[in-house]
Order: structure tokens, then C-alpha cells, then sequence
């Protein structure tokens, strides 16, 4: 090679390397047999062309399903990982699961799947996966997603337990912010139907990237055990009140009172009151509250004059 590298086609941007490191691969699969199968899967959640709707496909899953189990799945312990996967294939049809980039940028999950027949885009936090935090591949990978389902006119599903965004020296020069502008600016400025479930964490930045209050979803809703705040009740006592935690008799008994006051005022029955959600659900609940805003948001319009491409076809 002109760069003076031994390296083979492998090696240099073969699967190995676009699927797992670069994220320039969506999927790796077997065999050309495998492929089109596979590609063959990705396009039937798409229209024939951004003027069209996504196709919808009777898959025989009662739109009114309960998910029993999801709070079992998900324990209420924020500190505590869990699948994300098995959340999804819990809430929505029967074997509709596609995911893109699944070895890439595993802390966030994004794929297609469908809910009552409806073809739908999710952007789901994984906690398996460095807990959960936003990391710049994490924030380009969700933000590429996000955008096609918006120029294809796929509504999105944001699953949310975040617990904010990667901090550190390190990330600064490596332009976290740059990359997290990528996923908020997505996010902000898709017109399709938007739809965001708080499970668990719903902290800092994050929470506003994963489709929060000021981003216009059309349905949003929290399990009874979320927190919604810039940061862990943790955190916030560690920075907020250190001084008189370290000052009074019994640092621990203080901290514990401090953190439980704090997880009360973070509370989703709080932010209900507040109007700052529509709903605390009870998680089995969720698939009925997706499909519903679903079906409630089918006919959406939404004016965005300042997007010139809005009406080329693609």
C-alpha cells in the first residue's frame, strides 16, 4: 500500500472492521443468500419512497396486549443492568425485532420492529453495555437512525434509562459535544410521530436527546420507579451537600436521608404533577400506550419551513 501498511483486504475494511470498530456496516451476515434476506427484511418497514407511508402488516398480535414481566425484566434499582433486548421483543410483535449496528456502539440499540402491525424505529438505551451512558459513537449511530426514519416517515419509540452523557477529559477533545448535537439536532427536528417511555434513568443531557419534554413527542409516559433529574440522587448529594454531609454526627445516616429526599423529588408522580409527563403507567401497560399514541399520531403534520429537502423524493 502507498501508506507503507502490511495489511490484507480484511483487515483493512472487511466486515470485521466496519461492523465492530468503524460503524460503517449496518449488518453482518453469513453468506450472499443471508444478505438478501436480510436486506429484503430491512426494506419491508420502509415505503417505496419518502412520500409514502411504511407499510403496515397484520402480524396477529392484539394491539392491546398486556406485557407481563417487563418489571422483572427491568429491576428497579437503577445501579442493576438488564437486556434492553428483552424489553423489546416483550413489547412489541412477535419476532418484528431488526436490529442495525448491533455490534457497534452497543450502549444504544436501535432497530425496527412493529406494534400492531406498524412498522416503527427504536432507539433504546442498553444498560449491559457501559450502564447505559451516551458515548460519541452511541450519539452518531442513534443520529444516523433516527434521521432515516424521519426521511422515510417511520415513527420513533424511544426507550429511555439513561443515565447522561460520557464525562471526562478524554471525551472533551475527542468533541462529545459535537457528536451529541448530532443526536439532539435528529431528534429536534424529526416530524414523524415520537413516542418516549422512561423505564428507569432519566438523567442530564440524556434524557433530552432520548426525545424528553422539549422535543415534542407526542406521547410521554414513566414506569412508576423512573427518575427524572440532571443527575443520581447519588451524585447530587455527593456534589450538592458534601460540606454539611462531612459536618454532621453520623455522615452515613445523613447521606441516606439526603439521598431519599432527593428520590422523592425526582419522582414520576412528581413530574405528572407538573405536567411534565402525560402518564405514569404500569409497565405492562406500555405496548397499549405505544400503539394508541400510534394510531392517535398516524395523521401528524408537522411544518418545518426551514427544510428545503422536505419534499425531494429520496
Amino acid at each position: 500500500m502507498r501508506t507503507g501498511e502490511d495489511v490484507s483486504d480484511q483487515d483493512m475494511g472487511g466486515s470485521q472492521v466496519h461492523c465492530y470498530e468503524s460503524g460503517v456496516g449496518d449488518n453482518e451476515v453469513e453468506n450472499d443468500a443471508d444478505c438478501i434476506a436480510t436486506v429484503r427484511r430491512f426494506l419491508s418497514y420502509l415505503p417505496s419512497s419518502n412520500t409514502e407511508k411504511p407499510p403496515h402488516l397484520e402480524t396477529g398480535d392484539p394491539a392491546d396486549r398486556l406485557v407481563e414481566g417487563l418489571d422483572k425484566i427491568v429491576p428497579a434499582n437503577p445501579r442493576a443492568a438488564y437486556d434492553v433486548r428483552k424489553v423489546i421483543k416483550a413489547i412489541f410483535d412477535h419476532e418484528s425485532w431488526f436490529e442495525v449496528k448491533p455490534t457497534w456502539a452497543k450502549n444504544i440499540v436501535v432497530g425496527f420492529a412493529r406494534a400492531a402491525g406498524h412498522a416503527v424505529g427504536v432507539v433504546a438505551n442498553q444498560p449491559m453495555q457501559k450502564g447505559g451512558i451516551l458515548d460519541s459513537d452511541a450519539a452518531d449511530k442513534a443520529a444516523r437512525f433516527i434521521r432515516m426514519c424521519d426521511a422515510f416517515n417511520v415513527p420513533l419509540v424511544y426507550l429511555m434509562d439513561v443515565p447522561g452523557f460520557l464525562v471526562g477529559s478524554q471525551v472533551e477533545k475527542d468533541g462529545i459535544i459535537r457528536h451529541g448535537a448530532k443526536m439532539l439536532y435528529a431528534t429536534s427536528e424529526a416530524t414523524v410521530p415520537k413516542i418516549t417511555v422512561i423505564m428507569r434513568k432519566a438523567y442530564g443531557a440524556g434524557y433530552y436527546v432520548m426525545c424528553g419534554k422539549g422535543y415534542q413527542p407526542d406521547v410521554l409516559v414513566a414506569w412508576p420507579f423512573a427518575e427524572i433529574s440532571v443527575m443520581g440522587p447519588e451524585g447530587a448529594v455527593n456534589i450538592i451537600f458534601n460540606k454539611q454531609i462531612e459536618a454532621s454526627d453520623n455522615p452515613e445516616e445523613t447521606k441516606a436521608r439526603m439521598i431519599e429526599t432527593i428520590r422523592k423529588q425526582i419522582s414520576p408522580y412528581v413530574a405528572a404533577g407538573w405536567a411534565m409527563i402525560d402518564d405514569v403507567i404500569d409497565p405492562a401497560e406500555t405496548r397499549r400506550v405505544i400503539v394508541r399514541g400510534l394510531e392517535q399520531a398516524r395523521d401528524k403534520k408537522v411544518d418545518r419551513p426551514w427544510r428545503k429537502h422536505g419534499n425531494i423524493p429520496v
